[in-house]
């Protein structure tokens, strides 16, 4: 069939995330999660729960763990559903209980029990990259993450504060607009580590 994902940004401040599984997988999960958005409303459920998430709990109290094992109810007051657990089994379950319920899965390493992937995701400051391998190869998506978190440059996101600005003062119609931006950002385009000069172009549309 290809590739048909589809990419989305979800507001997380917004969303109800359930992970079940307490281990280093569940941790990992957790960890992306809170990297996002370090207030992000997550629940866990886990029969044990490792030491990295017991620290976790220390470090986020808000995140709401429950020790014991996964039932149907647990899915109520939910939006989004990880399993990382090592039970098959109860992966396969997870996903029948919640799809019932139109409630979306991600179960870790098993792409055909997903119905969304996360992806890597690369964060500077406003600028944001999710990469995705269609589930194919997780360390392909890890390096390409570390080339664009390498390569494009923290001040970036100071370019894209002048251009919000610069976009809200800019008169005329929508094509001069875009003609103006294009002539602008066509610098960082075809040099992105040379910011200096940009920044000093950008200057004169101020």
């Amino acid at each position: 069939m290809g590739n048909t994902l589809f990419p989305v940004f979800l507001k997380t401040e917004n969303i109800r995330f359930l992970i079940i599984g307490g281990g280093n997988v569940g941790f990992e999960k957790v960890s992306a999660l809170l990297k996002q958005n370090p207030e992000a409303k997550i629940r866990i459920i886990a029969k044990t729960f490792g030491h990295d998430l017991k620290e976790a709990f220390n470090q986020y109290p808000h995140i709401e763990y429950q020790v014991k094992e996964f039932e149907e109810s647990d899915i109520e007051n939910t939006d989004i559903v990880i399993a990382a657990t090592n039970d098959n089994s109860l992966h396969q379950k997870i996903k029948q209980v919640a799809n019932a319920k139109n409630i979306l899965v991600n179960v870790a390493d098993q792409p055909d029990l997903c119905d969304f992937y996360l992806g890597s995701i690369v964060k500077k400051g406003d600028l944001k990259i999710a990469i995705s391998t269609n589930g194919k190869s997780p360390t392909i998506a890890k390096r390409l993450r570390e080339t664009f978190d390498e390569n494009i440059p923290d001040e970036i996101d100071e370019v894209l504060h002048h251009l919000q600005l610069l976009r809200t003062h800019l008169k005329g119609d929508f094509r001069n607009k875009l003609e103006i931006l294009n002539k602008i950002t066509q610098t960082l385009s075809h040099s992105p580590e040379d910011l200096p000069r940009y920044m000093d172009y950008l200057s004169r549309y101020r």
